[in-house]
């Protein structure tokens, strides 16, 4: 095969890889996919160009390098064309109102991929159509772009980030003109329309023409002071925050959060917290940790907990690298390190936030209008608490997706949204980001550390107190890797067919199902039409089982990464429960569900690493 003739048996695939060199004007994607010709590399050429990146409601993730089935340049230019089509027919006045673009710190040197170039090469996309562009000069945390969307008036956001993927990926996440990310039908219409403009138009590979352009601006500075007075509205005790004993430390995990979170402190009247030096700035590599993932836990927190220690500092602060994200751990009595789950974290800020809304507002007729959501993964424990108190709960799909399209139709119609969580260490803790952001919810937690301290109180106490008032709610959540779709799509099959065609297990191990809820195919057994409420989805798998000793365990694909997700929980009705025997008879339920429906041996599953 010559350098830019490539004959690789497959036509289709001769005609991408054509297509592809026609079009690419990055020296090192261009001369990397003409290696691959000539070499006759004809694998590779399959990965690189068997599929295009398939654009879904999360926008695109994928690892950076050349072809059609990775971030780079041309797929960038391909996809921010389609999508300026596609706004242009949804919004008449888009050449008004504008867009607004952010970027995180990746970077990919082989392919020349950096989230700072395809912002701006995203931002010449629109310009070169006469669309103004919002690009924020310097990095930023993923919620200033909903934010920015919201504040501004703007017709759609993009941000560049794979948030706490590995080093090598990136990622395009799209935000509506409602401020929340896109839903369908948006997803699909975009799709379409990148497979309508994939020859890049005349002034696309242009970087030069947004420099001096008037329709270039840059909303860094305006945005800083707006937001970080914003969030000031959920500060309610300054004069206690100014006062605070209590040390934090915190890390942005080599990611963006560093400055915003300093920030935050700073309008919420509280002394600097922490940083750990070795994380504190951006670093494409996250050269101190194996996944730039809090969630993981203690293995990304082992730096934090050093410095902690010799500093004498009770609690942890830790936000992934797009700082969307936020986890906390709290130095407990025995020395010990207490990482809270993304479901505890969620009950302590859910109780905090509504305990300062009830302190301001005394009329109990206000309580008709208030709302907390959750998805549906999550912990039940805000249902319990709205039960108990008054107000509205609400689930839905996983993903804040659903939950920030939720919250503005709620907020549309005059009602308050307090709060929203995913078990994933998600939180909305304001409705001016109608998205997870783990800059206000880093402050609002210190707010609510430094409250319990005066009180002689932890965040583990406080934690208990809650689950002694509404309820036990203990939960369990892991995954196992599984790269081949055919796998995953045989281990769901055989659920739905289990005994027989269109059957679900009745049992597993020692324990009786009572409910079912396939979100894959709409069914559920507990209504009376046997169709499920929330929107299901053929794309992706996800089925629910409910258990008769109170048990709830889902099953789902990732959308974003090759995992199986598990999440389950047990809930108690407010008394005298025993949490460790709770723990003991939920660790039986996910050993059953593991071993009678996961199977990992006979489908050769990965266990998340230890």
């Amino acid at each position: 095969m010559g350098k830019n003739s490539p004959n690789t048996g497959e036509e289709k695939l001769d005609q991408a890889i054509k297509q592809w060199l026609k079009y690419d004007k990055n020296p090192k994607t261009s001369e990397a996919v003409q290696q691959l010709v000539a070499d006759g590399n004809v694998e590779e050429l399959r990965v690189s160009f068997g599929l295009r990146m398939e654009f879904g409601t999360a926008g695109l993730r994928a690892a950076m390098g050349a072809g059609t089935s990775r971030m780079n340049d041309l797929t960038i230019i391909q996809t921010t064309q389609g999508f300026c089509s596609y706004l242009e027919k949804n919004f008449p006045d888009l050449k008004e109102r504008g867009v607004v673009i952010g970027f995180d710190a990746r970077a990919h040197p082989p392919s020349g991929s950096s989230s700072i170039r395809f912002a701006k090469l995203a931002a010449a996309v629109f310009i070169s159509h006469g669309v103004p562009v919002y690009l924020f000069s310097d990095i930023t945390p993923t919620p200033f772009v909903p934010y920015t969307v919201t504040h501004l008036s703007l017709c759609a956001g993009i941000m560049v980030t794979a948030s706490h993927n590995p080093k090598q990926d990136n990622g395009y996440k799209v935000y509506w003109a409602n401020g929340a990310q896109i839903i369908s039908p948006h997803d699909k219409g975009i799709a379409s329309a990148i497979e309508e403009n994939v020859e890049p138009w005349p002034q696309s590979w242009d970087e030069t023409i947004i420099k001096d352009s008037p329709l270039l601006k840059d909303p860094y500075a305006d945005i800083n002071r707006d937001y970080f007075q914003d969030i000031q509205k959920h500060c309610f005790h300054r004069e206690i925050n100014k006062a605070s004993k209590v040390k934090f430390v915190h890390t942005s995990v080599h990611g963006v959060g560093h400055t915003f979170v300093q920030s935050a402190f700073k309008a919420f009247d509280f002394a600097p917290p922490l940083a750990v030096a070795e994380q504190k700035d951006p670093d494409p590599e996250f050269s101190t940790v194996k996944y730039p993932n809090p969630e993981e836990g203690k293995d990304v927190l082992t730096l934090s907990f050093a410095l902690a220690d010799k500093e004498g500092a009770q609690v942890i602060l830790a936000n992934d690298p797009d700082a969307d994200r936020l986890a906390v751990a709290e130095k407990q009595d025995s020395g010990e390190w207490k990482v809270f789950s993304g479901n505890e974290l969620g009950a302590l800020l859910g109780w905090w936030i509504f305990t300062c809304w009830k302190e301001q507002n005394t009329d109990p007729c206000a309580l008709k209008d208030v709302y907390m959501l959750a998805s549906t993964v999550s912990s039940k424990i805000l249902r319990a608490i709205a039960l108990k108190e008054g107000f509205h709960f609400e689930e839905t799909l996983t993903g804040f997706k659903w939950m920030g399209n939720r919250a503005k139709q709620l907020l549309d119609q005059r009602k308050t949204v307090l709060f929203a969580f995913e078990e994933a260490i998600g939180y909305m803790c304001s409705p001016v980001v109608l998205d997870k952001d783990g800059v206000s919810a880093s402050a609002i937690t210190a707010e609510l550390c430094s409250y319990l301290a005066i009180r002689n109180m932890t965040l583990s106490q406080q934690l208990k107190a809650i689950y002694e008032e509404y309820g036990y709610h203990i939960t369990k959540a892991s995954y196992f890797i599984c790269h081949d779709s055919k796998t995953i799509k045989q281990l769901f099959e055989r659920l739905r067919n289990f005994e027989g065609e269109n059957t679900y297990p009745r049992t597993c191990g020692g324990f009786e199902v009572c409910g079912v809820r396939d979100l894959t195919t709409g069914y559920d057994s507990s209504q009376a039409d046997k169709k499920a409420v929330l929107p299901t989805s053929k794309s992706s798998q996800m089925i629910t089982f409910t258990f008769s000793n109170g048990g709830v365990a889902t099953m789902r694909t990732s959308g974003t990464e090759p995992k199986i997700k598990y999440y389950t929980e047990l809930c108690a009705p407010p008394g005298n429960s025993d949490p460790e025997q709770l723990k003991t008879e939920l660790s039986s339920l996910v050993d059953a569900i593991v071993e009678h429906f996961f199977e990992p041996q006979k489908n050769s599953l990965k266990p998340q690493p230890e």
